[in-house]
């Protein structure tokens, strides 16, 4: 597909109107409509309501019983937008600051093109994903039958990526993505007047003990070849300067690539903070949540779309050994129960941004945002070609 396609104009307009109109986990119901009427409109059968409000498009063609799934995520963040351009969020708090109206408009792209022109023979499963945000809409869409419903041999999956040149194409075969995790401990001490320390078991300066603690199980009890990251970022206590509290609380998150390093440092965090605080005459309360796990590209499947990257943008536009990132995605669930690979295509720095957009950087997560829409053309090709030298005729 290119710039001048005709469908490309029809979908930066679906995309900018997605972009105007976020809608959070789960709650993604004028998005699956938009998705399932464009899908209808053009002879695709459509399947609703798999993680909630997910859409599963079915695209067949020829006698081959093999099938692919492509994947795209469609839920905005629950944050506020200060683009000020004529597509801005028309939902106070609620913002398409990470692409997935970008993601979407893509694979309807490959969706168009592969119902009006595909040269394949078996069956693409085009998945419309809910709720990666947080809400592991992947977990949920597996969970009611994804995959019993639509048997596929492998699934593929894509993001923006800013700070990367316009159209590069980008991966890694193992681990790509980190894995997610959030921890919160209380630690519960005697409060005390502040003139009177020696009255109290004080839960802040056991709390700093812990914090400080946990940082040699990064750099002293895990290999320094196993990457990790351990964030202590809330501490929360007290209420008024003359007063020890009885409570201190400590929250953040743990990223790794592996799960036994992470076995490892969820076990020692919690061994360390009880003993810490038993030192001390304290007891804690110790909560370690796994959200999502390490996305684990497969190596024949990425090899592959190594090779389709190559094809769509040409050998210099491709890097295959990316270096990767200790943020995560819910994509990760499916490629435990699929084979598959997940890239990165370049979203530039931000220049594509048109007037009246914020100050801030063109960086995920951020207020100043906007998906570059150039990167539709070169996506949807992806999406399409990969479809076709997976199912060849």
């Amino acid at each position: 597909m290119t710039p001048d396609d005709p469908i490309i104009a029809e979908l930066q307009q679906i995309r900018r109107d997605l972009h105007a109109h976020p809608e959070l986990c789960y709650e993604e119901h004028r998005t699956a409509e938009v998705v399932a009427a464009r899908l209808t409109a053009w002879g695709i059968p459509v399947v609703r309501g798999l993680g909630v409000t997910g859409v599963v498009g079915i695209l067949q063609r020829g006698t081959s019983k093999r099938a692919i799934g492509l994947r795209a995520d469609m839920d905005a963040l629950p944050m506020q937008e200060v683009n000020t351009f004529a597509h801005a969020s028309r939902h106070p708090g609620k913002m398409h600051a990470c692409g997935h109206d970008g993601h979407t408009a893509m694979l309807l792209g490959a969706a168009h093109r592969l119902a009006h022109q595909g040269n394949f023979d078996g069956t693409v499963y085009l998945i419309f994903q809910p709720a990666e945000e947080g809400g592991a809409g992947a977990r949920r869409m597996i969970a009611d039958g994804l995959f019993e419903q639509f048997p596929m041999e492998a699934i593929y999956g894509m993001h923006n990526w800013p700070g990367a040149a316009v159209g590069t194409l980008s991966v890694v075969a193992g681990p790509m993505m980190a894995s997610s995790n959030e921890f919160s401990v209380v630690v519960k001490g005697k409060g005390a007047h502040a003139a009177q320390p020696h009255n109290s078991i004080d839960p802040i300066m056991i709390a700093v003990q812990i914090a400080q603690s946990w940082q040699t199980i990064i750099t002293r009890e895990k290999s320094p070849l196993d990457t990790a990251v351990l964030s202590i970022t809330q501490i929360h206590a007290g209420s008024a300067t003359n007063v020890i509290p009885s409570e201190a609380t400590l929250i953040g998150t743990v990223r790794t690539f592996t799960t036994p390093v992470l076995d490892l440092i969820e076990s020692r965090m919690r061994a360390v903070a009880e003993h810490t605080a038993a030192g001390f005459g304290a007891q804690v309360e110790f909560g370690f949540k796994r959200n999502y796990p390490p996305l684990l590209n497969h190596a024949r499947e990425t090899a592959f779309a190594v090779e389709v990257m190559k094809e769509v943008v040409g050998v210099a536009m491709v890097d295959d050994h990316v270096e990767p990132t200790m943020g995560a995605e819910d994509f990760a669930f499916f490629l435990q129960k699929k084979p598959g690979c997940y890239i990165f295509i370049g979203n530039g720095e931000g220049q594509h941004r048109d007037g009246g957009h914020g100050l801030g950087p063109c960086v995920l997560h951020s207020g100043s945002y906007d998906f570059n829409d150039s990167l539709l053309p070169i996506g949807a090709s992806y999406w399409v070609k990969l479809a076709e030298m997976s199912l060849p005729t």
